[in-house]
């Protein structure tokens, strides 16, 4: 990824106004995006940019937004945007930057449930996003259903079985794993809930008075426990997390077995994204959902 530009810079500067840059560094850790801490006399900020063609940080900019109405910010907290960039056709995204350290994540199961029950009382009644969005580098497809069923089938999990490589499942494999999560699904009773949609460890943390943070999302209106099943995918979430997180949203009969089927959508992505160890995770997800 290039450096900043001038005229980007440029740019920068009138949004922040009277409160000048004092410095700008480099943020690692990410491999979508460069990132930047700006420090400013009074303030610092995060900058994300974006080269590619896809419109990766306005998609973030909404879901942004979006979940910041449904949070209880005693308990969680989201970044504040303060300015979406398009400067010659590179995005940036600017936003408040957060101090994060370890901390119990007490706070953080509290404020994950509490945003999934504040939004379920507000559900749509249907399934989906109304805007195009992507997950990774990944096309998430916009969209409503009615049926949380044909929701996940239809916008989430067969788009990316269109586009994996086609040694790794055949035609009949494919048929057998969408009908045994239709089969699975119909017997869940579903909370419909604005979700973050990525909630791996690497977009969570704790603020300095031991808030959650989450950020990187990737939103649709889902089944809650499509977060919840990701939280196991890579680890990093621990008991008291869980605990504070059942005590608003109880755990639901069957949730073991759907952990699979939700986080199948991940690792298919997974490997359409990267390739490698997934492609074999794939394979392992299938035999898992099929013989269940």
């Amino acid at each position: 990824m290039q450096n900043i530009s001038n005229t980007e810079l440029s740019e920068i500067y009138k949004k922040l106004g009277n409160d000048l840059p004092k410095s700008i560094s480099r943020v690692y850790g990410g491999n979508i995006h460069s990132s930047w801490q700006i420090k400013t006399g009074k303030k610092n900020f995060f900058l994300k940019r974006n080269e590619r063609k896809e419109k990766l940080l306005k998609f973030e900019e909404y879901c942004l937004r979006d979940l910041r109405k449904k949070i209880n910010q005693e308990n969680i907290i989201i970044p504040k945007v303060i300015s979406y960039l398009n400067v010659e056709d590179v995005e940036l995204l600017l936003m408040e930057w957060i101090d994060m350290h370890n901390a119990d994540q007490k706070k953080l199961g509290k404020g994950l449930g509490e945003m999934h029950l504040k939004s379920h009382e507000s559900s749509p009644n249907r399934y989906g996003y109304p805007i195009k969005g992507y997950i990774g580098t990944t096309e998430q497809i916009e969209g409503w259903e009615n049926n949380w069923i044909n929701c996940f089938i239809n916008l989430r999990i067969e788009p990316q079985l269109k586009i994996l490589k086609n040694d790794l499942l055949d035609i009949q494999t494919k048929n057998l794993i969408t009908e045994k999560i239709k089969s699975e699904l119909d017997i869940h009773e579903p909370t419909n809930a604005l979700v973050h949609g990525d909630l791996w460890s690497g977009n969570i943390g704790m603020d300095d008075s031991g808030k959650g943070v989450i950020f990187d999302p990737a939103s649709w209106w889902a089944d809650c426990e499509v977060d919840l099943a990701m939280t196991s995918l890579f680890g990093g979430f621990n008991q008291e997390f869980y605990e504070e997180y059942h005590k608003i949203m109880p755990l639901k009969k069957g949730f073991e077995r759907r952990i699979f089927i939700y986080n199948f959508y991940h690792i298919l992505n997974h490997a359409n994204m990267f390739g490698g160890s997934y492609c074999w995770q794939v394979e392992d997800y299938a035999k898992t959902i099929i013989n269940m």
